[in-house]
């Protein structure tokens, strides 16, 4: 059992940052200890220890159940007692925690449900059910607080039986005691409505009932709700328009009561109720959309309110798009008023928006232009004006263009003084102009109604170029105008516009040159289509200007400041680095030196805590932009400069950085000619199992350890722990696709004499999986593994490979797998590779032949089936947008992979294109096949394929003759 005094003691240490590092070492180490969990619990639990510790405790804990709680084949990884005992104390546990402390535990045992709910927890709903009462909120709360936290976890889950089996459970056991405690909650509001105390736990409860009607609907409505709709929902509707002055701190403007949190959260579920389930709600739909109109009327604009105003926008927009609904919207003075009353007041900016400006500008950033604005008043605003555009495109341009008309007058008679209201009318007509959403590549098309080219000459332009402006929000908004409607301006206009952001870099506003080096990397990034690689911005249009660029973005990284912090705060300003270095090529070269030594500086600098995840992501993919643009006999120099570094952040075990290190390292592996010593020393050490624990970790080391394997694969004399790796992955659902990359390494490039030894264990690894746990995945792969070793190796050598284990093993793989698999194949490579295997099999006198005829017949069918399938269509454009990597890819201590050195794709014929020239090369085997077996191949497969297929086909036959 883990001693409690030393747990607290290292918690404690673990918030302190002088101490974090070494105390969370520590912890990790007492992890794997009998009763760890249990002394969190009891830790987080303990009112004697500082409410610090105790949420050190509890996010530990949680973190501690994520990692340990269950492996990936949902097999737990605690001891069976352990298990019990976490369960039965945590539920009582929670209930009785403040609410920060509850907040972590709570997502503990939704990862505990998640596994375990309801097969191998079969208490746990009965436990809460009894727990509820009609006069007991406090106990109430706690366990209303413990459902929601399992309960929410089905609204993003895809439908399944399993999922709505559960769901039966709990609604079975849940809902009369829950409408029964509604009743009662609604009834002690109205008799202690004077009763502050009461009232604000008794609306604490009521919030969590709305979360939980949310919960118990999210997937579909239930017949229970359905019956219960009028007393359910009217209820809800009534407390749209509760007020009560005890619940609201009229001095405090910014924090939402639990009253604001009520209304918002009954505002999602009408929606949810308006756009899923609309058959059954249709008789008060109506009645909800004159209440959110006047709510939203009547609704102060303080920040507190902002999330309930973006709510109810958000319902009126998914109402809006239910034709028969619209109307009610679609007349010229119901225009009028919406604009008048609710687009206009929820777009003009506020104090606070412009105090937010000025206070904290990466907030705004984040708020203004990533969508962590969804919230926003203004978001939601734009969102709905959109939708309203949407159905009557005339109307409603012919009105905001009076409103845009009528407020660039009054900004033109005092700009000084009325700054405001140019910032409205640019964003308005920014609404009005977007046609669709604006997405990371901007907009892509605009209503034919307005002139946005002509908008931006003579309304934009000029505050570009200006000296000066009443506010420096107004120069923000012409920079957003660029950012936002680049893809609408040809290259001539941009590359005019490029100097002006240029010289915005030098602007001491902090909003002023980041938004212009957020439009500077944007504009770099615009392609000649939305799918093409090509961009319209090369090295030659940046000569001359790179290194200004480049020096002035530097420049600013480093006045953010000296801390880790700090240094790293504005990942735009690294981010638009790495687009100007990508862009200019080796044209910058000269640069490359310099460039590298401050990148290093700034690694080493921000590796003492790595606190911005993206920033980390393009400093590491601009030291990789310009090691892919070195030339491979310079490249040793770079590489000896940077390893200390590297070898310092690998021995201090900083993972949010290691996956990157073994990128760069494995890059410099595959492309210098000669290994240096200190590259060739992590060749043991990167075998060891601490090394491949974590999951951020494993592509990067395996693309390491491949590197080695293909460079000199007998810096491995013992080969036992590299083949113990290739069975560490395999085993794993996760990590199965670098197992199967791992042993195409090691066939390809470690002589067979060397590997004969283990030929049959492999192979028995291979197949154990098979028929233990495979996945479709696992099984895919395999084909293509088959499929490489038969192109290799021929058809004797995978024979004998897998009839090793067992005589005749092979007939049964293939019958019942490999075939099966091959026309289901989508990625081109893959099913190129799996083919030119088949094509081997077919094309060659082997024991296949002879030892499995039985097979020739449905190999050929499989084959051809492949050849005249679609599965491939949608694989045709394998194209990735790195520059949007961050989009798709999880930054932090999960892998991040660096698109600057990404690893190639092995082809193992690129003389053979991977669709149509792999046709005609199976098409030209199948002929010589045809031809010495007596048309075998047309007269044998008929009978296999559909009608389509063989028409598909004989077109195919046909065509090749």
């Amino acid at each position: 059992m883990s001693d409690l005094e030393t747990v607290s003691k290292y918690l404690a240490e673990s918030v302190v940052a002088s101490t974090s590092k070494i105390a969370e070492k520590n912890l990790k180490q007492l992890e794997n200890e009998d009763g760890f969990g249990l002394t969190l619990l009891h830790i987080v639990a303990s009112s004697n220890l500082p409410i610090a510790t105790r949420l050190a405790g509890a996010v530990f804990f949680k973190n501690f159940i994520k990692r340990k709680w269950i492996d990936e084949n949902g097999v737990h990884l605690l001891s069976p007692s352990n298990v019990e005992l976490i369960k039965n104390e945590i539920v009582p546990l929670m209930i009785a925690l403040p609410g920060n402390l509850q907040v972590q535990i709570g997502e503990s045992i939704s990862v505990i449900a998640d596994s375990d709910f309801p097969e191998r927890w079969p208490t746990l709903l009965d436990d809460l059910v009894s727990k509820l009462s009609t006069d007991d909120m406090v106990t109430n709360k706690g366990v209303l607080t413990v459902a929601h936290s399992i309960f929410k976890r089905w609204r993003p889950l895809f439908r399944t039986n399993e999922l709505f089996l559960e769901i039966k459970l709990v609604l079975d056991k849940f809902t009369e005691p829950f409408l029964n405690l509604m009743k009662s909650v609604d009834e002690q509001i109205t008799h202690k409505k004077d009763d502050k105390a009461s009232l604000e736990l008794l609306f604490d409860v009521l919030l969590l009932l709305v979360k939980l009607y949310y919960d118990f609907n999210c997937q579909d409505i239930p017949e229970f709700f359905e019956d219960h709709i009028r007393e359910g929902m009217g209820m809800w509707h009534r407390y749209l328009s509760y007020e009560n002055p005890l619940l609201e701190d009229n001095f405090d403007t910014e924090t939402a009561s639990t009253l604001i949190k009520v209304k918002t959260s009954i505002q999602e579920l009408v929606q949810l109720y308006t756009t899923r389930y609309e058959e059954f709600f249709e008789p008060m739909i109506n009645e909800f959309i004159q209440i959110t109109w006047s709510l939203l009327v009547s609704t102060p604009n303080q920040p507190k309110y902002d999330i309930l105003v973006s709510k109810s926008l958000s319902f009126l927009t998914a109402v809006a798009r239910i034709p028969k609904y619209f109307e009610v919207f679609n007349t010229d003075s119901a225009m009028h008023s919406i604009t008048e009353q609710i687009i206009l007041p929820n777009y003009t900016l506020r104090e606070e928006d412009v105090e937010l400006f000025e206070d904290d500008p990466m907030e705004y950033i984040r708020r203004d232009m990533e969508g962590s604005d969804s919230d926003t008043r203004r978001r939601a605003t734009a969102d709905f004006l959109g939708e309203l555009k949407e159905k009557n495109e005339n109307l409603v341009t012919s009105i905001i263009l009076e409103h845009v008309k009528k407020f660039h007058d009054q900004y033109s008679t005092n700009p000084q003084e009325f700054w405001k209201y140019k910032d409205l009318y640019i964003n308005l007509f920014t609404s009005l102009a977007v046609k669709g959403n604006i997405t990371n590549s901007g907009v892509s098309s605009t209503n034919p109604l307005v002139n946005v080219i002509d908008f931006f000459t003579i309304q934009i332009l000029p505050d570009l170029m200006a000296g000066s402006l009443p506010h420096p929000i107004l120069r923000v908004d012409a920079i957003k105008f660029v950012y936002n409607f680049r893809n609408q301006l040809n290259k001539q206009q941009l590359i005019e516009i490029l100097p002006i952001l240029a010289n915005f870099l030098l602007n001491g506003e902090y909003l002023v040159f980041t938004y212009a080096a957020i439009t500077i990397e944007r504009i770099l990034a615009i392609r000649e289509t939305p799918s093409s690689p090509v961009f319209i911005f090369n090295k030659n249009d940046l000569s001359g200007s790179a290194d200004v660029l480049i020096n002035n973005l530097l420049t600013l990284i480093k006045k953010q400041g000296s801390t880790p912090e700090q240094l790293a705060h504005n990942e735009y300003l690294i981010r638009a680095v790495y687009k100007v270095i990508q862009t200019a090529e080796e044209t910058i070269s000269p640069m490359y030196p310099e460039l590298i030594n401050q990148f290093i500086s700034i690694v080493d600098i921000v590796a003492k805590n790595p606190s911005n995840p993206r920033f980390s992501h393009y400093l590491f993919e601009s030291i990789a932009v310009i090691l892919n643009y070195n030339p491979n006999s310079t490249l040793p120099q770079i590489i000896d400069h940077i390893m200390p570094s590297f070898m310092h952040i690998l021995s201090e075990d900083i993972q949010e950085f290691i996956p990157y290190i073994f990128q760069i390292i494995a890059y410099a592996v595959e492309s210098m000619p000669q290994i240096s010593e200190s590259i060739t020393a992590l060749s043991q050490p990167i075998l060891a199992p601490a090394v491949w624990e974590l999951k951020g970790n494993v592509p990067a080391v395996t693309r390491l350890l491949k590197a080695f394997i293909k460079k000199n694969y007998k810096i491995f004399p013992d080969l036992i722990p590299v083949l113990g790796i290739f069975q560490r992955l395999i085993a794993s659902k996760a990590y199965e696709i670098y197992g199967f990359d791992l042993l195409e390494c090691i066939f390809l490039s470690i002589d067979l004499e060397v590997l004969k030894p283990f030929m049959k264990q492999i192979a028995i690894l291979l197949l154990q999986r098979l028929q233990s746990s495979k996945t479709e995945r696992y099984v895919k792969k395999l084909t293509v593994f088959i499929g490489l070793i038969l192109y290799k190796f021929g058809p004797d050598f995978l024979i004998l490979f897998i009839d090793e284990v067992q005589d005749g093993l092979f007939g049964q793989i293939w019958g019942n797998f490999i075939i099966t698999t091959l026309p289901n194949i989508g990625n081109l490579l893959d099913r190129k590779i799996s083919l030119l295997g088949m094509n081997s099999i077919i094309g060659t006198q082997s024991n296949f032949q002879s030892k499995y005829s039985s097979l020739i017949t449905p190999t050929l069918a499989s084959v051809v089936k492949t050849i005249t399938s679609d599965s491939a269509a949608n694989a045709g454009n394998n194209f990735v947008d790195l520059d949007n990597i961050e989009e798709v890819s999880t930054f932090g201590s999960h892998f991040s992979k660096l698109g600057s050195i990404s690893e190639k794709t092995f082809d193992p014929a690129p003389e053979i294109d991977n669709n149509d020239g792999v046709k005609v090369f199976v098409l030209q085997t199948l002929k010589k096949f045809n031809d010495s077996s007596n048309n075998l191949v047309i007269n044998s497969i008929s009978t296999e394929l559909s009608e389509e297929t063989q028409n598909k086909f004989n077109q195919l036959w046909s065509q090749s003759q």
